[in-house]
This record gives structure tokens, C-alpha cells and sequence, in this order.
């Protein structure tokens, strides 16, 4: 197996390398490019390899911009810290969308796809739409991080630390489950749409929660819940007899 490797870090690629050649101990990376610049150089003037690996953020731009300047017939392994290009990553040759760190399990499953694809070489077309179409249900565009402003700095937050979401007076705020609050611009309809529903649920107007910072709920008058939370919360958070089913089923067919 024939690789090229386009990355801008030379400990990622490195590490990328010596997973690659673990997994497969005859594969041979022919090239670790650095740039938008240097991919293009490099794929304009060498036979097409038997898979890429790239980077998305690259020193000079991103790596999309590579597929407006050459044509690239290889199969394509996307990695990168963010999630948020995977749906444009399938209009292009991709096979697979590997988020760092990459384990060596998911890096194993991205070459067993190549290898079915390149098996069966006669369904091409149609293995690679199949491929494609798994690949947009399990790499929705789902946030897994925030960069919250603090000051002059910018502070990364999972979304597994936060316990509820809710709004006061046109001010949004996170709160985590070491009980740390965080403000955002953005309002819980925007950040709803970014959230995975199968983690987070808008209980009310005002608030969204956790999975995993429900400890119980209460049956409140008018057929309403009252969701108690593992961190305190400014005011209870009532669903109301309108969303009650929706919430129980939420709950239920999403255990953590």
C-alpha cells in the first residue's frame, strides 16, 4: 500500500506514520506534505497513490483548496481536531473523516474500508455512495468543543462537561459539572442546533440539559416534570405537559 501523508505537524505525521505501519507493516508513505502549495506541486506531477491521508487545516489554507487546483483520483482519509468539515469531506474522494487523536481502532476500520473498496473494483461507484451514506450517519456535524472568551485567551470546553445551558435576561450560560459557568453571544436555539440530541435536550424556553446530569425526575402539577439536576440550577427546570412524552422518550431511548 502506497501512502502519501499531508500534514503540517511533524509529531502528527509521525505519529501518523508509525500507526499506519503498525496496522499495515507493507505500506509504504512515500511523501508527508506540509502544505497546500506542496500538495499541489506534488500530485501534479507524481502517479496517483493507493490512499491519502490529509490534514484539513494546513499552514497556508485549508486542504480542500487542493481539490480546486489538481486532480486527486486516490481515495481519501480526512484527520483532523475538528468536526465540523465532515459533510464537505464527502464531496470530494473520501473513504473516511478520522478526528484526533486517532485511535488505532478507527484508523483499522478507515483501511478495512479501503480495502473493500479496492477489492471490488467493479462496484466502485456504488460501494463508494454506500460508504458515503454511513459515513454522513455517523459523522453528523455535531459540536464536541466550545472556545469559550475569557478575557484575552480563548478556553476550549467539551461538551461532556457541560450540565445545562439556560438563559436570564438575554444572557446565555453554560454550566459545567465542576460547577464552573461560562457566557456565550449565542442563543439556545443556535446552540440546540449544534448540540447532539442523543446528549442534550431543551426542556423549556429558558433551559437545555444533560443526559448525564439528570438524576431524577418529579411529577409536577398540570401533568408537568420537574428534571432535578446532579449540579443546582437558578430556578426548577419544568418540561411541560406538552413535551412530557417527548422528554420521557428522549430520556429512555438514549441512555448513557
Amino acid at each position: 500500500m502506497r501512502v502519501v501523508i499531508v500534514e503540517d505537524e511533524f509529531v502528527a505525521a509521525r505519529n501518523l506514520e508509525r500507526m499506519i505501519q503498525t496496522v499495515d507493516e507493507s505500506a509504504e508513505i512515500l511523501v508527508v506534505l506540509q502544505s497546500v502549495e506542496e500538495s499541489v506541486e506534488w500530485f501534479s506531477t507524481n502517479a496517483s497513490p493507493d490512499v491519502v491521508f490529509m490534514d484539513i487545516h494546513l499552514a497556508d489554507g485549508d486542504v480542500f483548496s487542493v481539490f480546486d487546483k489538481v486532480e486527486i483520483l486516490s481515495p481519501v482519509i480526512f484527520t483532523t481536531a475538528y468536526d465540523e468539515y465532515a459533510l464537505k469531506a464527502f464531496e470530494v474522494n473520501s473513504i473516511d473523516y478520522l478526528l484526533k487523536p486517532i485511535s488505532r481502532q478507527n484508523l483499522e476500520k478507515a483501511l478495512k474500508k479501503l480495502t473493500l473498496l479496492t477489492s471490488n473494483k467493479q462496484n466502485n461507484t456504488e460501494l463508494v455512495s454506500q460508504i458515503v451514506q454511513s459515513m454522513r450517519e455517523e459523522k453528523r456535524l455535531y459540536k464536541r468543543h466550545f472556545l469559550i472568551p475569557y478575557k484575552d485567551k480563548l478556553i476550549p470546553l467539551s461538551v461532556d462537561e457541560i450540565a445545562y445551558i439556560y438563559t436570564e435576561y438575554k444572557i446565555t450560560r453554560i454550566v459545567c459539572f465542576n460547577r464552573k459557568t461560562f457566557t456565550l453571544d449565542n442563543s439556545l436555539d443556535e446552540l440546540m442546533s449544534w448540540l447532539n440530541p442523543v446528549q442534550f435536550f431543551r426542556a423549556n424556553r429558558q433551559y437545555i440539559v444533560s443526559h448525564c446530569a439528570i438524576v431524577d425526575l418529579s411529577v409536577w402539577f398540570g401533568g408537568k416534570l420537574a428534571v432535578n439536576l446532579l449540579v443546582e440550577t437558578p430556578e426548577r427546570i419544568i418540561v411541560s405537559r406538552a413535551r412530557n412524552r417527548d422528554f420521557k422518550n428522549w430520556y429512555m431511548d438514549n441512555a448513557t
